[in-house]
């Protein structure tokens, strides 16, 4: 999917340069102060683009690539052309959406920064879990398939708990946030889903 692949290839190419220009780096990530106090409302977006290093972009690139054909595929199935429109306001809202709160909180810290897809990546892989919630899922370094229901919930408490806890470096409200994202948009633009998410279910433990 041409899209997919776009997206990939523009956060590799500007997350690699950022690597090694630190100034960029400064300009794109996230920080509240700076939108709210010098009017830069772009971060709100370009923080996507930046990673913190290798192992952060390949493994937000690849959960993105995984599940984001998946969804691809049934947005084009059901909505014709205009499934990319669909696909594309996924992606960035959940960008956005996922540092509301962050923003909220730190808009007078000039310390909070943020980088990363990683919400972006979750609304993708919550609307994947959605559509498809009988579906399995293959992590690292765990040898057997997790039930996409199963994980979805076990993410949401994790994020939520980890998000209060607040004593890492990951953005664990942004990941939440972006995942509740994934499950709102999806149902917003055919409310249907919501009655084949339970069909599904039922059928399954029948």
């Amino acid at each position: 999917m041409i899209i997919i692949f776009v997206i990939i290839a523009i956060t590799a190419i500007v997350s690699i340069i950022a690597f090694q220009n630190g100034e960029l780096f400064d300009k794109l990530k996230f920080n509240a102060y700076f939108i709210k106090h010098s009017r830069e409302g772009y971060r709100f977006f370009s923080y996507a683009l930046l990673h913190a290093d290798w192992m952060h972009l390949m493994i937000n690139m690849f959960v993105f690539y995984s599940f984001g054909d998946f969804v691809m595929k049934v947005f084009l199935a059901l909505f014709g052309t205009k499934g990319y429109l669909f696909f594309i306001l996924l992606y960035a809202g959940g960008i956005l959406f996922s540092v509301l709160l962050d923003f909220t909180r730190n808009k007078d810290n000039v310390y909070y920064n943020a980088v990363g897809a990683s919400g972006a990546v979750s609304a993708v892989l919550f609307s994947s879990i959605f559509l498809h919630p009988t579906g399995t899922i293959y992590m690292f370094f765990v040898p057997i398939p997790i039930p996409s229901l199963l994980f979805g919930i076990a993410y949401l408490f994790y994020s939520a708990y980890m998000s209060k806890r607040g004593k890492d470096n990951i953005g664990h409200s942004a990941h939440f946030w972006g995942a509740m994202y994934g499950i709102i948009f999806t149902i917003a633009i055919r409310p249907a889903f919501v009655m084949e998410f339970f069909e599904q279910i039922m059928e399954f433990f029948k």
